[in-house]
């Protein structure tokens, strides 16, 4: 499946796997073989994040995860961050970034440097993995998640050891974690919004797993367990990749001070430092998660990684 070339099988293969649903040991045994073959970035640096969503989301906001990354940088966490064009949202990581001025595609060597130089990078899958261009064509043109969407997020080039994946459907919270505890983590979350978001939300509860080594723990986390009051989602939808661009430099720029945009970053932002073992306390983690956004830091970390790769 990986080198097919024929279109109308791949499609046919996706839409019967699509009805029959996706299982863990799908998503361990195709992520275990991506990840003997990718292209690798290589860290000098001890402690490194992942944080992503599949897609799939019903939801279509803004490109959450992206804003979040660099607010987690400007924290001080290493972040090696993985990702690709959209294929089923609105808005994929990489098309914000270059909408945000960065060049998203640049080689692995560039990525390796960004990540050691200025503590944070994004690997653009297609560099790292070698997938055949008519899988990525037949995946944008079914209008639904494949299995690519879980197994992408698993296949983190740096080998990051800390992962926050955001999932699109309950049921694959389990399936998604027990794959990443064989596969191997130190401590990671897969989590799904109550409301659908492929992120950890604010409008209500979010299930979670907990990957700790090869355990895997289920809960819920609420919104006042990082700070917050319940939020609606509102105002967070985008159409597209210009229109996530402007929202996530609003943000970084202090221009939505306690505005759900801003809440909703900083969550999934703390979140993710919580998970590097910076804190303990899901809300100690958000006030330096928030004191990250409104110093500047963060924006601090968008231009550089601007100025990275466009040299």
């Amino acid at each position: 499946m990986i080198s097919e070339t024929d279109e109308s099988l791949l499609s046919s293969v996706f839409v019967s796997w699509h009805r029959k649903g996706i299982e863990e040991h799908e998503i361990y045994s195709i992520a275990k073989l991506m990840r003997q073959k990718m292209q690798r970035v290589n860290s000098k640096l001890g402690t490194l994040v992942d944080i992503v969503g599949t897609g799939g989301s019903n939801a279509k906001t803004f490109n959450v995860s992206t804003a979040a990354a660099f607010v987690v940088a400007g924290e001080g966490v290493a972040v090696a961050k993985h990702g690709n064009k959209a294929a089923t949202s609105n808005s994929g990581s990489a098309d914000v970034l270059s909408e945000l001025g960065i060049n998203h595609a640049v080689d692995p060597a560039v990525s390796e440097r960004s990540l050691n130089e200025i503590g944070i990078c994004f690997m653009f899958a297609p560099n790292h993995h070698r997938l055949s261009p008519t899988l990525a064509k037949v995946r944008r043109g079914l209008g639904f998640p494949t299995i690519f969407n879980c197994v992408g997020p698993l296949c983190n080039p740096a080998s990051a050891q800390h992962q926050l994946i955001g999932v699109w459907h309950r049921d694959l919270v389990p399936k998604m974690a027990n794959a990443l505890a064989r596969l191997g983590t130190k401590n990671s979350w897969i989590v799904h919004g109550s409301d659908g978001l492929d992120e950890i939300t604010l409008s209500g509860p979010t299930y979670v797993a907990d990957v700790d080594g090869t355990v895997v723990r289920e809960f819920e986390i609420s919104p006042t367990d990082l700070g917050f009051d319940p939020q609606s989602l509102v105002g967070l939808q985008v159409h597209d990749a210009v229109e996530s661009a402007s929202m996530i430099e609003k943000i970084l720029g202090g221009f939505a001070k306690d505005e759900p945009a801003e809440k909703i970053v900083v969550a999934n932002a703390a979140s993710a430092v919580c998970l590097s073992g910076s804190f303990a306390d899901l809300k100690d983690a958000t006030k330096a998660a928030t004191e990250s956004l409104r110093s500047g830091k963060a924006l601090a970390k968008l231009n550089a990684l601007r100025e990275m790769t466009t040299k």
